[in-house]
């Protein structure tokens, strides 16, 4: 009979939303888990910034410490779990459990788009794994599989909704023709929406995940500071509307591509229109959906809860129970992969279809002259329309692929052009493969 292995211990920095369904499952399903490690799993401490606070589990009063430095750092722990969020002091809280021999798993997205280089780093150098599937669209299986499913395979594109807050708005303005701020007051009632949701509706959380994504999918580094940001407060119930009569819808997407050529990537998030026949079209409400496109795999699709406690959660334990098993058998699990060490190459190189809505003057030769400007920066017109307004009409074009320095252009000079009163909206169009 072989003998029992003695039980892992586990250190949780943060005891909120995430932290406190992490404290819930593994006492919960402490059985189940220690016959898939190996070993039980115990909670040695958990590091709070408040002792006295209510939270959404029942901890051990002896377990909670506001000394997160010591708890990192102590002895009898092998492993540390962060859910604090932010830079600092969650880096530093990192950095000082590698240093003395610990694992971590980590859900912080924001750390690890600003400053991976330097947490990645401390693992290889202190023989300590390094995980956070939770950082990226919550329950959903994505680094993983990207990670080492897809090693073996060249990924030519990463294009996802990575926000429940924005995808949740987006679809309540689709379908009940609710402004942007009515859907977001929504969002905040249901609590799928921060008190300042500036995070999530001007793309940063966004960002960060892509930032992610791109230097898993593609083996280079590749920071938030990389990645071009839109948010979508512009929106407007007009846009959604126009893109429904056209047979589109609008998501908040994260676009991770790798250029014509293979030398570079483009890593990008805005707003943009994908035909409603598109498997991203389809997704509802607060859910996350990430599809990918390998050269032999062909198109893969990740759909799931994307945010939430107990989603989260559940990334999290999946983790723990993977650096579990590596510390039990002496191995660590994957290196951050650079070796491919493309640039990413700026917005401007970035190639895509756009939407063109211009106010214009409804007389002889206005659409010549206008075609005249998109011809005069090589962007193809595929369709247009124009409605009648009295002396006023709305022009309403396609174009086919062009670069957005191109589609930059074109629009500066439509603005000069006195027969344009506005340029209503620019948006782009995705997730179709018309030329």
């Amino acid at each position: 009979m072989s003998k029992a292995k003695p039980a892992l211990r586990v250190a949780l920095l943060g005891c909120g939303v995430v932290g406190s369904q992490v404290v819930r499952l593994l006492h919960e399903q402490a059985g189940d888990l220690a016959a898939r490690v190996g070993a039980p799993l115990e909670l040695a401490g958990v590091a709070v910034r408040r002792m006295g606070r209510k939270r959404d589990t029942d901890v051990d009063p002896a377990l909670l410490t506001t000394d997160a430095e010591a708890l990192v750092t102590r002895d009898d722990v092998d492993i540390v779990v962060e859910v604090i969020g932010g830079i600092e002091p969650a880096r530093s809280l990192i950095l000082a459990a590698m240093a003395h021999g610990k694992s971590v798993v980590s859900a912080n997205k924001a750390l690890l788009a600003e400053d991976g280089a330097t947490i990645h780093r401390a693992a290889r150098e202190n023989g300590a794994d390094l995980y956070f599937e939770a950082s990226v669209a919550g329950a959903i299986p994505l680094l993983r599989p990207l990670r080492e499913s897809l090693a073996g395979d060249r990924v030519r594109r990463v294009l996802g909704i990575v926000n429940g807050t924005t995808n949740y708005i987006l679809d309540k303005m689709d379908s009940t023709g609710a402004s942007f701020n009515d859907a977001l007051e929504e969002a905040q009632a249901l609590g799928y929406a921060e008190a300042d949701p500036t995070a999530d509706v001007e793309g940063f959380d966004a960002a960060a995940k892509a930032a992610i994504l791109a230097g898993i999918a593609f083996h280079s580094r590749v920071t938030a500071a990389d990645v071009h940001r839109e948010g979508i407060t512009e929106i407007t119930a007009a846009d959604v509307a126009s893109a429904k009569g056209m047979g589109y819808v609008i998501k908040l997407l994260a676009i991770c591509a790798r250029s014509d050529d293979g030398r570079s990537v483009g890593v990008r998030v805005h707003p943009a229109m994908i035909p409603r026949s598109h498997p991203l079209a389809g997704v509802r409400e607060a859910y996350n959906a990430v599809f990918v496109e390998a050269e032999s795999a062909g198109r893969l699709m990740f759909y799931g809860a994307g945010a939430g406690g107990a989603p989260t959660a559940s990334a999290v334990l999946g983790d723990i129970v993977a650096v579990a098993r590596n510390r039990i058998a002496g191995t660590r699990g994957p290196e951050e992969s650079t070796y491919a060490d493309l640039k990413v190459h700026p917005m401007g190189d970035s190639v895509t279809r756009y939407h063109v809505s211009l106010d214009v003057a409804d007389k002889p030769g206005v659409l010549a002259r206008v075609a005249e400007i998109f011809a005069g920066h090589d962007v193809s017109i595929q369709t247009v329309r124009q409605e009648g307004r009295g002396d006023d009409a709305q022009l309403v074009l396609v174009t086919h692929r062009a670069s957005d320095a191109a589609l930059s252009g074109t629009i500066k000079d439509l603005r000069d052009l006195n027969i344009v009163r506005a340029v209503a909206s620019v948006m782009r169009v995705e997730g179709d493969d018309t030329p």
